[in-house]
């Protein structure tokens, strides 16, 4: 979240290649390719890295989750 309580501003990685580490300690790659105000994410191409193990999901919902 940024200072002002607001979710960041996620239009400039609309349709790029991100890494994003997950907190159960896993690394993915993927495209973004949509988002919401609650920081829920629609990926794709998404494939976990784990050394030198690739495992490939497709289109994933990552959801945003506050503890």
């Amino acid at each position: 979240m940024s200072r002002a309580g607001q979710p960041p501003d996620l239009k400039k990685y609309m349709d790029k290649q991100l890494q994003i580490k997950l907190n159960v300690n896993l690394l993915v790659t993927e495209i973004l390719r949509v988002f919401d105000q609650f920081m829920n994410l629609v990926i794709d191409n998404t494939m976990e890295v784990n050394g030198n193990e690739k495992n490939e999901f497709g289109m994933v919902v990552i959801q945003y989750l506050i503890r």
